[in-house]
């Protein structure tokens, strides 16, 4: 028996269908698409990789990710219709985390260095600092010059790691802050080289068992970390920076987790082309260790 032969329009009908289909396939796996042009993991959401134990930068309290990064992240996404997720890892994993596209963000006072540049992208610097060191109570140590041949300890992969690590410290390297701030309650190390807010607060916090006994002002700014490539999300976080700059909510987040920490005048945040309502403690002069004079001077003020 023949078959009978399918009309030509029936056979054009077919071809154009399936056409469509593949196109719509396409479409919805390209980067970029009209449904996620951030090229998001979850279209609508940001998830953010983030730290649970560096108050007051990013912390987790009452079973909520917040600190001045994450609080201004959300109000940063907001601006351009995204919720966030916040989800904790180790500083040691995160930036490859992020690349790698476990998190589409990652938000811990992240210092712009030019080695991270080879595995993330950074946004405009929305944050400035001071690099400390912290000792346990009663400790003769009083600055950075009396480290050498001291136990001290660092978070695995900072830039505290890495200034460590070039005055060959030989340090002690934890995952995490509490790691360190253990060991210095337990006098199992010598010093603890930290972000200087964080180690304030830590010192606070402690008891009277930690004490922070030097800082100095970094030069380097902090920024949120995006995988390479994704220049959408990257521009859009940027603009939306320089907006909660500018409506006032980057002022009250200083004001609220920095009380009287004053401004440098010589840190602009965001894209520096926009002017915040001053914070309640003023501006600094700028200060000298910019320059690269002291021991911490190149060193950054956070993770």
């Amino acid at each position: 028996m023949r078959l009978k032969s399918v009309p030509a329009r029936l056979l054009s009908a077919v071809a154009a269908v399936t056409l469509l289909g593949a196109a719509a396939a396409c479409g919805s796996s390209d980067t970029g698409s009209a449904d996620n042009p951030y090229d998001l993991l979850q279209p609508g959401t940001l998830r953010v990789g983030t730290l649970t134990d560096a108050p007051p930068n990013v912390f987790l309290k009452d079973g909520k990710f917040t600190g001045f990064d994450n609080d201004l992240l959300t109000a940063v996404a907001a601006k351009i219709g995204l919720r966030v997720e916040f989800v904790g890892t180790e500083f040691s994993a995160l930036l490859a985390q992020v690349n790698n596209h476990k998190f589409d963000v990652g938000s811990s006072s992240i210092t712009i260095t030019e080695a991270r540049k080879k595995t993330v992208d950074f946004g405009n610097g929305y944050d400035f600092g001071y690099f400390g060191l912290d000792v346990p109570a009663g400790s003769p140590i009083t600055g950075f010059g009396q480290l050498p041949g001291k136990r001290v300890v660092v978070v695995q992969g900072t830039v505290q790691d890495d200034y460590a690590t070039k005055e060959g410290l030989d340090p002690v390297r934890v995952p995490d802050y509490n790691g360190a701030i253990n060991q210095l309650k337990a006098k199992t190390a010598d010093a603890w080289i930290a972000p200087a807010e964080i180690g304030e607060k830590s010192a606070q916090d402690s008891g009277g068992k930690i004490v922070l006994v030097e800082k100095q002002l970094s030069s380097a700014p902090t920024a949120f970390a995006v995988a390479k490539g994704n220049d959408a999300l990257r521009e859009a976080l940027d603009k939306a920076l320089d907006q909660v700059i500018q409506d006032g909510t980057w002022s009250r987040l200083q004001d609220q987790y920095y009380p009287g920490r004053p401004i440098p005048q010589s840190f602009k945040p965001g894209s520096g082309t926009v002017s915040y309502p001053p914070v309640k403690a003023g501006s600094a002069p700028a200060s000298p260790a910019a320059g690269g004079g002291s021991p911490a001077a190149s060193a950054s003020p956070a993770a």
